[in-house]
């Protein structure tokens, strides 16, 4: 079989926003996308054929949790991760660099890496640009990412512009140690936290450096969503225009709509599926909250317009039921829901985008979603 070349494509615009196709070796991966969160090789509570029907294109796996359990050599011997889970489409495995930094008192940095210890056992690791390359080589990552420092907020100046120069050295180092497959990528991190001046530098670094596409880190990490939406307006602009953007971690559905139209590309969150495993929906009216004791006699659909299982054939009763009676259908049904909004709405800015209607369907989803569930009993 013969592979493409990594390859993006933008097919429309309309103001900031893109819309595109990704070419890799696993498939096509339509932008803007949405990434559904498989931390350890699995989307909890779904098949990966489930996952498929909801219209992803490409979902996330993540070193640090498939590097201590079941091992990246183990998976490696079992053909890659795209056998070992049954998903033979586009995977992105995050470089562990943010699970790591989050250890705090478990993990000590310095110039050559992070040496930290299990969450599950107290084992020490050393986690190194070269050793984060080499195990999403093993797990056969379509898209890998490169190994950063996530700088935490809020940081001041120095603390920013230290942690972001550190992030670009291990950026050369992460391009370095990197095998270059036909249609697989390496994307880089820019970092800087919410200083213009930082980002511009880390752009800058980036781009000497070359990556196939370029990610925002360091957002989503408490400063909000006024000071992500200010970051990213003189953030992206300067990204190279040839490449996909891809904003990690977030988030929720008005963030993803902001973010797209200030030129974002792709997504990844664990709140639809975290979400859904807390009996929350996220609906064309807002977020619901299954618990509530007004949906135990209601037998409608929970949204009418939703095509996923969930919505066509069970009643807002019965997954109600199911929550009060702490069943595990329940998680399953509403993560499928939220699983589905989100390609749903990635769907619905594509096609926004290609009708040079992106700022109507913005105004369209604010409204709705500002009614909240409202629809009456």
């Amino acid at each position: 079989m013969t592979h493409p070349e990594f390859d993006f494509q933008i097919n429309a615009t309309d103001g900031a926003a893109r819309r595109g196709i990704i070419k890799t070796a696993h498939g096509d991966i339509r932008t803007p996308a949405f990434m559904p969160v498989g931390t350890v090789g699995t989307v909890k509570g779904l098949t990966p054929e489930a996952v498929r029907e909801t219209g992803a294109d490409i979902l996330l796996g993540n070193t640090y949790h498939l590097m201590l359990r079941p091992g990246s050599e183990r998976v490696r011997k079992l053909g890659g991760l795209h056998k070992f889970m049954n998903w033979q489409r586009p995977i992105l495995t995050d470089s562990g660099g943010f699970q790591v930094m989050s250890l705090n008192e478990l993990r000590k940095i310095d110039e050559n890496g992070v040496v930290f210890k299990s969450h599950i056992d107290g084992k020490k690791f050393e986690l190194t640009p070269e050793r984060s390359m080499q195990i999403q080589n093993d797990l056969d990552a379509t898209i890998t990412m490169a190994f950063d420092e996530c700088t935490p907020f809020p940081a001041d100046h120095k603390v920013a512009a230290d942690s972001m120069r550190r992030s670009m050295r291990w950026a050369k180092r992460s391009r370095d140690g990197f095998e270059a497959r036909k249609g697989y990528g390496l994307f880089g991190i820019v970092q800087g936290s919410i200083y213009e001046d930082l980002r511009h530098e880390s752009i800058e670094s980036l781009t000497d450096i070359g990556f196939e596409g370029y990610a925002i880190g360091g957002l989503a990490v408490g400063e909000g969503q006024e000071h992500m939406f200010s970051t990213l307006e003189f953030t992206t602009p300067n990204m190279p225009a040839d490449k996909p953007r891809y904003l990690m971690g977030v988030g929720k559905p008005d963030d993803l709509v902001g973010s797209v139209m200030r030129g974002v590309d792709m997504f990844d969150c664990v709140l639809p599926t975290r979400s859904g495993r807390n009996a929350q929906a996220f609906t064309r009216f807002g977020t619901v909250n299954m618990r509530n004791a007004r949906h135990q006699e209601d037998p409608r659909p929970l949204d009418e317009k939703c095509r996923c299982p969930a919505c066509s054939s069970y009643s807002r009763a019965y997954i109600h039921h199911l929550f009060k009676a702490k069943e595990i259908l329940g998680s399953v049904l509403l993560t499928w829901h939220n699983l589905q909004y989100y390609q749903d709405l990635m769907a619905g800015m594509r096609a926004a985008i290609g009708d040079g209607a992106m700022a109507d369907f913005a105004l369209s989803f604010h409204a709705v979603q500002e009614q909240g569930d409202i629809d009456p009993l």
